[in-house]
């Protein structure tokens, strides 16, 4: 099984009624690739409606480290799957925690049977982040992210790197990447590099046809 992770960020194009074209996209990719598990992480304030809405997998775009009580204004692991989230990113670049906060909120979102996708930066932090137990540890270069230039094509070093080094500190951990991926090549790319999947944003979202993007990458994904 392979990964497509579809983060919809905060953009128009995934905001108020534009989510509903985006999920009905997403679940077309599945649909065209049964080999792949496709992720999607809407806002935070449409979750609960996306859980009821669609048989895909939805993860939070971030889950505070916190328990419950005090804490306001924080999105806790208990409530995430109360309304059927199935996971979380975690560590975004969008959204950097340092590490014993996301040591913790590893440990919550176990408890409450969340999957977690750890973002790293570098090969270096996927490696800490690994060490916490994440489901996922995604790696990537901020200088592609909306760059159109797939770390797969333009990194393919870095990633044999993160799947090396991330599977030695962590064996149980999947490996994905990120960052640019845009095209049915770029994910191919990932998978033959040792890629379990890969994660996408602007490339789908703001795409004039996001289910012609997300079909193509998921086949991809299946090589």
């Amino acid at each position: 099984m392979k990964f497509l992770v579809l983060n919809l960020k905060t953009y128009a194009e995934s905001s108020g009624k534009n989510l509903t074209p985006l999920i009905k996209a997403a679940e077309a990719a599945a649909a065209a690739a049964p080999g792949v598990e496709v992720i999607v992480c809407p806002q935070q304030p449409q979750l609960s409606e996306s859980s009821m809405r669609t048989s895909l997998a939805v993860f939070a775009q971030a889950c505070d480290a916190a328990s419950g009580g005090r804490g306001t204004g924080s999105v806790i692991a208990p409530e995430l799957r109360a309304i059927d989230c199935k996971g979380t990113l975690l560590n975004h670049s969008e959204r950097k925690v340092p590490l014993d906060v996301a040591k913790k909120v590893c440990v919550e979102a176990k408890a409450a049977n969340l999957r977690v996708v750890a973002c790293a930066d570098s090969v270096a932090e996927g490696v800490a982040l690994a060490g916490l137990g994440p489901w996922a540890v995604a790696v990537e270069p901020p200088e592609l992210i909306g760059s159109g230039k797939s770390v797969s094509k333009e990194q393919p070093g870095v990633v044999r790197e993160a799947v090396a080094k991330i599977k030695a500190a962590n064996p149980k951990v999947l490996v994905f990447v990120g960052a640019g991926v845009s095209n049915q090549q770029d994910a191919l790319a990932a998978v033959r590099l040792g890629a379990d999947g890969v994660l996408l944003s602007s490339a789908f979202v703001r795409a004039a046809e996001p289910r012609a993007v997300a079909e193509a990458i998921a086949l991809g994904l299946e090589g």
